[in-house]
């Protein structure tokens, strides 16, 4: 490797490489760019000194074997012998994703140790492994959106070969990767880049820090190439976009726009499909509207309305940013036309807040779920719905996650049911930090209105451990029912063409606010809920049958469906 690195702020650079004669002068090159002569054999150990201050890894570092205050590493991304030259890739629609976090995903916490689990995804029937960031941060554990150095995966986890490998076992067993990438700002810890250039604006901030500089084209630059590595270097499948809210951008040409063409060319290029997916609070259907009719031409966005509307239903909860939720019509209306908010008033808010979506966009753009990282870990005390809900209520949650009209996510242990709870964890090596994150913590629920007692330390060892999924529980009752129940509605999906039918115009939803009923209907199928604690009868056509029902007292007779109290039935039409 030669290096270069982009350090427009300094008058001076200098790459220090105790293995190739120690700290050499670089040449300035145009635009802000210093390259050297020096060649850097692999796995050799480097940085880069600013104008004869301390030495800095290198921005674009590939690999940091000691952490994120350390020597970068040379790491060549093409010594890899591939193994998945058949791999063709997987499309979005129609698929499942499973999102997970590498690092409590199993005991070990590796990304090889997840790669020795991937027989059980592939038996439960998703398409896509959708990874938590794996980007280098400071510390040992974290949920990874605190990331300084974005092209580097984090040591803890195997560093990059290890990655490669996972994709590589992924793709063998028929499974597409989508990697979530974090561009709307850096962690707090081991972030030098403004040292080297104006990555960050200083003047305009987000929820988690200064805002990144799109103005800057070199940062726009920054933003696309680890795009790219990430699709052509390691083979993933697709990128899931971390808060593109928060990514200010003032330029003709946005730079999800820009990531999004340049994404496409790569795929074309290289024969498969590459997606991207946003996760956005706009409720704005121009990220997955196609470029030639203004939009973005993203290939989806997470809906956090359908969640909301979900959650409300099953839990009762109608505090907070669920208040708006609390009729089933809410649900329905979710169902129907993919946000509730859509124009209408947002109490949370306190203004009108989203668009509506074009119903000829397809349903596979909303990606839907009833639980995520973000829903479980950034509750107080991060429990899942398997501590709060009966089975009834589980099973409801799994019938109308797997079956929505749209992309469905699980997040991992969901399917059984896990009894581990999913919370908020670091692990900063500064004791200022750590107490700070502590505090704010703490202090962030209380404003809320929670017992400072039931959020648990950030920093504190057993929070971490105790958010690892137990995989001795999933095939001890009740949790094998739970999963039972999550394989046969995936293969419903699979055995029934309409429940991946993309058209909206082709969704119906109806429900009783009283009963506690809802009913979704795609042509020829129907989902029938029932929400409450009593019996309740619906009529169903003549020569419908239920395929799946998750109470055995579930029955259709006389053209009525009769559910018990917390359950839920899909019916099919077997003859006209």
């Amino acid at each position: 490797m030669i290096p270069a690195v982009w350090a427009p702020r300094a008058g001076s650079v200098a790459l220090h490489a105790p293995q190739s004669g120690g700290t050499l002068p670089m040449r300035p090159a145009a635009d802000g760019w210093w390259r050297s002569d020096t060649a850097l054999r692999e796995g050799e150990e480097y940085g880069f000194v600013l104008d004869g201050g301390p030495v800095r890894p290198d921005p674009r570092s590939r690999r940091q074997p000691r952490g994120v205050h350390e020597l970068s590493a040379v790491f060549d991304a093409t010594a890899h012998t591939w193994q998945d030259t058949t791999w063709t890739g997987r499309q979005l629609a129609g698929a499942v994703v499973y999102e997970l976090h590498v690092g409590t995903f199993t005991e070990e916490g590796t990304l090889d140790a997840a790669a020795a689990r991937l027989d059980h995804l592939v038996d439960l029937g998703v398409d896509f492994v959708e990874l938590l960031p794996v980007n280098a941060f400071n510390g040992v554990h974290n949920w990874g959106y605190d990331g300084v150095l974005w092209f580097a995966v984090h040591e803890a986890y195997g560093g990059p070969a290890s990655y490669q490998r996972f994709v590589d076992a992924c793709h063998a067993a028929g499974l597409g990767v989508i990697q979530d990438v974090v561009y709307n700002h850096l962690g707090p810890s081991g972030n030098y880049l403004p040292e080297y250039g104006p990555y960050l604006r200083d003047a305009e901030s987000n929820t988690w820090g200064s805002s990144v500089d799109l103005d800057e084209p070199e940062v726009r630059r920054y933003i696309l190439d680890n795009a790219v590595m990430w699709l052509r270097d390691f083979h993933v499948d697709g990128l899931r976009l971390d808060a593109v809210h928060a990514l200010k951008d003032r330029s003709g040409l946005h730079i999800l726009q820009e990531l999004a063409e340049t994404v496409g060319a790569l795929s074309a290029h290289l024969g498969r499909p590459l997606t991207l997916i946003a996760e956005s609070d706009l409720n704005d259907a121009r990220l997955v509207t196609a470029r030639e009719a203004g939009g973005y031409g993203l290939d989806a966005q997470w809906d956090d309305d359908y969640h909301h509307a979900l959650h409300v239903a099953l839990t009762g909860e109608t505090s907070g940013y669920y208040a708006d939720f609390a009729p089933l019509s809410a649900l329905v209306k979710a169902s129907t036309r993919g946000f509730f908010h859509d124009g209408t008033y947002s109490s949370f808010r306190g203004r009108d807040h989203g668009h509506p979506i074009d119903p000829r966009i397809p349903t596979w753009r909303l990606v839907t779920f009833s639980q995520d990282h973000d829903q479980i870990g950034n509750r107080a005390a991060g429990d899942r719905l398997s501590q709060t809900l009966d089975p009834g209520g589980l099973a409801i949650a799994a019938v109308l996650t797997v079956l929505a009209p749209f992309t469905p996510m699980l997040f991992m242990g969901e399917e059984w049911g896990a009894s581990t709870p999913w919370q908020f964890f670091t692990s900063h090596p500064e004791p200022e930090l750590g107490e700070a994150t502590a505090r704010g913590r703490k202090a962030e629920f209380a404003r809320m209105g929670w017992d400072e007692s039931v959020v648990p330390d950030p920093q504190h060892p057993e929070t971490f451990s105790r958010s690892r999924l137990n995989w001795a529980e999933r095939d001890a009752e009740p949790h094998a029912r739970i999963l039972e129940l999550y394989r046969r509605l995936l293969g419903l999906r699979r055995e029934i063409p309409a429940l991946t039918d993309p058209d909206f115009r082709r969704v119906t939803a109806s429900a009783d606010e009283q009963a506690r009923w809802f009913r979704l209907e795609r042509p020829g199928v129907q989902v029938l809920v029932n929400f409450s604690t009593s019996s309740v009868s619906q009529p169903v056509p003549p020569g419908w049958e239920i395929v799946l029902a998750t109470d055995a007292a579930a029955a259709v007779e006389d053209g009525v469906a009769v559910l018990p109290g917390r359950s839920a039935v899909v019916v099919v039409r077997i003859r006209a």
